[in-house]
């Protein structure tokens, strides 16, 4: 068992990790009426319907790897993500979008596998049907992917990965900067191989 003082520095830094996803919030401003402001940050339990909203569209199904199929799963997976943050392993962003009768959910962008064994963590994305083409994926990944070099400074480079026939996820890529790699061999739960793109810090 830890000792009290080593329990006390535990329950100091999940408190300071509590208040850091508290307080964060990525402003990226609009440009136009049909490009208006968005805003990321941190997943609440309130996001719980708009959730499962977005997850409705076959077309996310498709390419997500653990769809949401009901209000349970969506509640273990925004609770997972509040988990995530605590660790300091995972980053989930919900992004908003600014409308006359409030903010809607657009997308989700999150920043994974920050650990000392994988020196190049991963930027991943989705964007909710009724928000795509007009470019908030990204606009979301690139406020991500800066948030990101900033948060660590150790990071030098993140990937992007996706399935070859994405092509969405392609122009994704190289609008925010990502410079293709390689071809991925397929592995489950994706049945067809994968590009990785890169972008450097800087």
């Amino acid at each position: 068992m830890a000792a009290p003082a080593a329990l006390t520095r535990l329950a100091r830094r999940a408190r300071r990790r509590q208040t850091e996803r508290m307080l964060i919030e990525l402003r990226v401003p609009g440009t136009s009426a049909t490009t208006p402001d968005l805003a990321l940050r941190p997943w609440h339990e309130d996001d719980l319907d708009a959730l499962l909203d977005a997850y409705r569209d076959p077309v996310l199904r498709r390419w997500t790897q653990r769809p949401l199929t009901n209000p349970t799963e969506c509640r273990q997976w925004l609770a997972r993500t509040r988990q995530d943050w605590a660790d300091g392993s995972r980053y989930a962003f919900a992004v908003l979008e600014d409308q006359a009768d409030g903010p809607r959910l657009v997308a989700n962008v999150v920043l994974k596998g920050i650990t000392p064994q994988r020196p190049t963590p991963e930027v991943g994305y989705w964007t909710a049907s009724w928000a795509r083409g007009r470019g908030v994926a990204p606009r979301a990944v690139t406020a991500l992917s800066r948030w990101a070099f900033d948060r660590f400074p150790e990071v030098a480079r993140l990937d992007l990965l996706h399935q070859v026939d994405n092509v969405a996820s392609c122009r994704v890529a190289q609008k925010c900067g990502f410079v293709f790699q390689e071809v991925l061999p397929a592995r489950p739960p994706f049945p067809l191989d994968g590009h990785r793109h890169t972008l450097d810090a800087g």
